[in-house]
């Protein structure tokens, strides 16, 4: 488990001409029945005339279809993830780049550059795992000097986040006319995020940015199902991210696979296993079939042992779930509900350790706005590498949504300072 998780609710309203009513009741019955579910709630058929669901929908859409599915904030997974790591031994180099690998008899030899300083270093392997994601062919031809039939398309997928367009907490799932779905998810308690589109990305180096069309064709797309159009006075914000699919020759960049290939090559002095492709729905599974495929190098090595395992923070049951906020509000009283939620749902056990001796606000330091505190900052840079705001409030968190330029500035000299070789803690 991780804290950075919960279970979601998934409405799919249905309106004839689209995928037909069967078809969906089929596929929901497969969910059901072959998907091993264990604590999801099971799947449903809804009338959107007496389901509150159907308050925010335009009157056309009156049935529905209600499944259940996880969500996961992705950039906390990520650091939850790299958390663990250290936590059993790993060294975790943030702002570092491979800028060489070598192989020499039977280790790699590998060039590490400090990105802020320029200082280099030089470490050993027995085995070298190219995880690069959009960069992997790069760093397979450029770093390591190999070539590889095998490698990735770039597809950009846009969203935009506007102020709450509906009250309940279940998420939407939306059907178009071209056969793409979108998603509409309550987000951060006061916002939605509406996505995602699918569209060729030119080079992993290219900035990923929402383009006007990708904007339009959202705003339509939601349009279509709420009763009131989605239009970009509603926007707050917008972010892309490019995933590296597997290069299948798919004719579309919706259509090509999101099935992971990992590519061993053991024909050099030290093996290198190139992974293609991966998303976060099966990231731990591609993680331990790459260690599957990496144990003949490693006589001593264990079996799988992470389905069972929480990531830090997660150590709770996950039935208590929705009483750790009232009882870190009963520890802390000061807190607001709001940020005993937003606390637990970034941090789970581990809140109580940022809050630890505080008997009021003033033991957490300064407020930065938002909630964001002294307290949970210099924990940010002490636990989970942040340096900067942005680390702070947009890999590590989504306070920038609620924090204004001058705010942000504040907390990037704040953390500048605590982080100085003069006054680092």
């Amino acid at each position: 488990g991780t804290p950075a998780s919960n279970l979601l609710s998934r409405i799919m309203p249905w309106m004839r001409g689209r995928r037909p009513a069967w078809m969906i009741r089929l596929g929901l019955f497969l969910y059901d029945h072959l998907g091993g579910r264990k604590i999801l709630p099971g799947t449903a058929r809804l009338d959107l005339t007496r389901d509150p669901a159907g308050a925010p929908l335009a009157p056309r859409y009156r049935r529905a279809f209600e499944y259940s599915d996880c969500w996961v904030q992705d950039s906390r997974l990520v650091a939850l993830n790299a958390r663990d790591a250290a936590n059993r031994g790993a060294t975790i180099l943030p702002r570092t780049r491979v800028t060489e690998a070598r192989p020499v008899h039977d280790l790699w030899h590998l060039t590490l550059t400090d990105q802020k300083t320029g200082t280099t270093r030089e470490v050993h392997s027995r085995v070298l795992v190219n995880a690069g994601g959009p960069w992997v062919a790069d760093i397979l031809r450029d770093v390591a000097g190999q070539q590889s039939k095998e490698t990735v398309r770039l597809v950009r997928g846009s969203h935009i986040v506007t102020r709450r367009l509906f009250d309940h907490d279940r998420a939407y799932f939306f059907q178009g006319r071209d056969g793409r779905i979108i998603f509409a998810l309550p987000y951060e308690q006061e916002f939605t995020l509406i996505g995602t589109t699918d569209k060729d990305h030119p080079a992993p180096d290219s900035p990923a940015q929402i383009t006007e069309e990708e904007t339009d064709y959202l705003c339509a797309f939601a349009s279509g199902y709420f009763a009131k159009p989605v239009t970009r006075d509603d926007i707050v914000w917008s972010y892309s991210g490019v995933r590296p699919l597997y290069d299948d020759g798919a004719s579309s960049a919706t259509a090509a696979t999101r099935e992971y290939v990992l590519s061993l090559n053991e024909d050099g002095p030290a093996p290198l296993l190139n992974i293609f492709g991966g998303k976060i729905t099966t990231y731990r599974r591609l993680a331990e079939a790459a260690m599957e495929r990496l144990a003949p190098f490693f006589p001593d090595m264990g079996p799988n042992w992470t389905a069972g395992v929480p990531l830090p923070g997660g150590d709770f049951p996950v039935a208590e779930a929705a009483e750790m906020p009232d009882r870190l509000r009963a520890d802390h009283p000061f807190l607001t509900a709001p940020e005993a939620q937003r606390l637990i749902r970034a941090y789970g056990t581990e809140a109580w350790a940022i809050l630890a001796g505080a008997k009021d606000r003033a033991d957490l330091g300064r407020d930065f706005g938002a909630g964001l505190t002294e307290a949970e900052l210099r924990w940010l840079i002490r636990h989970e590498w942040a340096r900067t705001a942005e680390d702070a409030v947009w890999r590590r968190s989504r306070l920038g949504l609620r924090l204004t330029p001058d705010q942000i500035a504040e907390i990037d000299a704040a953390m500048a300072e605590w982080t100085s070789p003069a006054t680092a803690d």
